[in-house]
């Protein structure tokens, strides 16, 4: 049905290495795999297999959880996209009060990833990192418009004065340096 790659970190791993919880529910436990430093894991690749067909209403969801955190959805794949390198954003562990069903001195729960076949449409994105990349970008973007602006700007009572061309200027601005330095541009997706 489907297969998952730790880029740099593993060979590919097929449905087997997971434990099937249910028809629609997978989950691999991160101690089988890398141990406690699971979190040291911040990609994988997920991928449908040839010959397998899932519904075009259908996506295969993969989700993350650390130790004592509720599970976090990470991105999807379906029929029109069937693979996808997607981030891990491991949350911090026990950062979500789920209730631990070990007795206080037994060892931690161990990090999972879980697989889930879910409708297409109740799924808000199929790359969650994407589009947090996209708005850091947005944001850094409009801090940088409003700190040149800022420098330009003149203070009447409770209001801020800008000069009228201030947006062609900074666009301007903004450009020519873009086309000076192709590595300006990376520093506002970080």
């Amino acid at each position: 049905m489907f297969g998952v790659v730790f880029p740099n970190r593993s060979f590919p791993l097929d449905i087997s290495t997971f434990t099937q919880i249910d028809a629609t529910h997978w989950l691999l436990d991160m101690n089988h795999f890398v141990g406690e430093s699971y979190d040291s894991i911040r990609d994988i690749c997920i991928f449908l297999l040839k010959n397998f067909t899932l519904p075009p209403d259908k996506a295969l969801a993969l989700y993350i959880q650390s130790p004592g955190s509720p599970f976090l959805f990470c991105g999807a794949v379906t029929l029109s996209r069937p693979s996808a390198v997607l981030s891990l954003p491991w949350p911090d562990p026990g950062s979500g009060n789920v209730p631990q069903l070990t007795a206080p001195d037994a060892p931690s729960i161990s990090a999972k990833i879980g697989v889930s076949v879910e409708d297409l449409a109740t799924l808000s994105s199929l790359d969650v990192a994407a589009e947090r990349k996209i708005e850091r970008l947005a944001l850094k973007v409009g801090e940088n418009l409003f700190n040149f602006m800022q420098s330009f700007c003149g203070v009447d009572g409770s209001k801020l004065i800008v000069p009228t061309d201030i947006l062609d200027r900074w666009f301007k601005k903004f450009q020519e340096r873009a086309k000076r330095d192709p590595e300006y541009l990376k520093g506002f997706a970080l």
